[in-house]
């Protein structure tokens, strides 16, 4: 008797502490439960569990649909339950058959619940319904014995008025108790006891609110069912990360081809050509030392030395232009600016990235201040580099712009990148081999940083930059 009395105190000392929500019993539970529409008068349900671990249940359900009447609901049953951080323990309901004249229209399973759905003829006030079903997995090994473990009343969207589960294997039970509220609550059942042979257990709780759950348990002699529980492993980051001889193999293989493939595609597309004094530039070395590349102008050594058209490159073309003698450039006397002076020269020998930016700069004018340049010139400014990288195809030291190169590489890398993120995220979800996905996300990434090293020049190309590297070091 004192075990009993034991096994009872610790849910009502549990009850005591519990928040206001979990402890709410009195005249709010009972208010929320007379406004109800529609409501479960009476779930009742009796447990009987074989040697072989199959879980026995027959279910008396009184519904009341109100005045309005209904011709069915749904019976839920908690079939997934977290039992370790990485994995589930697994309900199985199976089955089903209703009492005339109700029948089971689908059962599916959604989640972590099974879903099944009782249907009838449209009918208003209290309706029973009588509900068979077998449920495997209920039973554990413990450490002294078993554990039957079930949620045997709950996942209704309406109140419950009373709800009463009876357990029993036919051998004696050795201790039992029960959690109602939430699920995962430690909130004892109002009422649990055992019958005077304790071979069988009565649980009782009234006043349930929408979506509380019942679950029984009761402690068995060892080898009381032969059943052991279902498992499945739980879906988590690190699970869909995991490292083992399948993922850390699939990667570096991945990684390898991939890292190689993209220095093989650096060796054929990505890499100067050599240097060759038959490119047609005359040797840097004359009788007076190094001399400069004949005909190369310094917007296009700018260019052809990093692979890009950039500003100073243009702005070295305009002092060139005035080197040459197409304008004037005049320092404004006590102002930080300069003007810029059209000089009456011929301009029919410009290449065409020379005449946008003298146009560009003159545009129906003779003299321009640095300080005014701005607005439209800043549209020149773009075409002019572009023209400057059609130059560097013109000239042969590139087989392709090298702005459009370096576009469409890193654009690869990016897509790719996307891409890997899209496949991770998928492979991580649907299965375990998320750290696969990230080989094609380190490729995606080094593809795109490496598209600013993908431009590649010609022999013409790199035998002026070889001559102009000369002459810089010789000056």
């Amino acid at each position: 008797m004192l075990g009993r009395m034991r096994l009872i105190a610790v849910p009502l000392v549990l009850l005591a502490f519990a928040s206001p929500a979990q402890a709410a019993t009195g005249s709010d539970r009972a208010q929320r439960i007379a406004e109800a529409a529609e409501k479960v008068v009476s779930d009742q349900v009796a447990l009987t569990l074989t040697r072989d671990g199959v879980t026995h249940a027959q279910e008396t359900i009184s519904y009341d649909f109100g005045s309005d009447g209904g011709d069915g609901f749904d019976r839920v049953f908690v079939t997934k339950i977290q039992d370790s951080g990485d994995r589930d323990r697994v309900f199985r309901v199976q089955n089903v058959r209703a009492t005339a004249p109700y029948e089971i229209a689908s059962t599916s399973v959604d989640g972590d619940r099974t879903v099944v759905r009782v249907r009838g003829k449209r009918a208003a006030g209290v309706q029973t319904v009588a509900l068979t079903y077998d449920v495997l997995g209920a039973v554990a090994d413990q450490e002294r014995g078993q554990e039957f473990r079930w949620t045997a009343v709950g996942g209704w969207d309406v109140p419950v008025v009373e709800a009463k589960v009876t357990a029993g294997t036919g051998m004696p039970l050795r201790n039992v108790n029960c959690f109602t509220g939430s699920l995962g609550s430690v909130i004892g059942c109002s009422q649990f006891f055992t019958d005077a042979a304790h071979l069988q257990a009565t649980f009782n709780q009234q006043a349930m609110l929408p979506q509380e759950y019942l679950t029984v348990v009761t402690g068995l002699p060892a080898g009381t069912a032969g059943a052991m529980p279902i498992y499945a492993k739980r879906k988590t980051l690190a699970s869909a990360f995991s490292v083992n001889p399948v993922t850390g193999g699939a990667l570096g293989v991945l990684l390898l081809v991939l890292l190689g493939g993209f220095g093989l595609l650096y060796l054929v597309r990505g890499r100067d050509k050599r240097a060759s004094a038959a490119a047609g530039t005359a040797s840097p070395i004359s009788a007076g030392g190094f001399e400069p590349p004949d005909g190369v102008r310094p917007g296009q050594i700018g260019t052809l030395i990093d692979e890009q058209a950039d500003v100073i490159d243009v702005t070295g073309s305009i002092v060139d232009l005035a080197v040459r003698g197409y304008l004037l450039v005049e320092e404004e006397e006590g102002k930080s600016d300069w003007t810029l002076r059209k000089l009456p020269r011929p301009v029919n020998d410009l290449l065409p990235y020379e005449q946008l930016l003298f146009d560009g700069l003159f545009a129906g004018r003779d003299t321009v201040r640095l300080s005014e340049l701005g607005g439209t010139f800043t549209g020149r400014l773009a075409a002019v580099r572009a023209a400057l990288y059609e130059d560097m195809v013109t000239q042969g030291w590139f087989a392709r712009r090298p702005d459009a190169v370096r576009s469409r590489w890193t654009l690869a890398g990016i897509v790719l990148a996307v891409a890997g993120v899209v496949g991770t995220a998928a492979l991580a979800i649907l299965t375990e081999l998320g750290l696969v996905g990230l080989a094609v996300i380190a490729f995606g990434l080094a593809l795109t940083y490496a598209g600013k090293h993908m431009p590649a020049r010609t022999a013409r190309g790199s035998t002026v930059l070889a001559h102009t590297l000369a002459f810089q070091a010789y000056l």
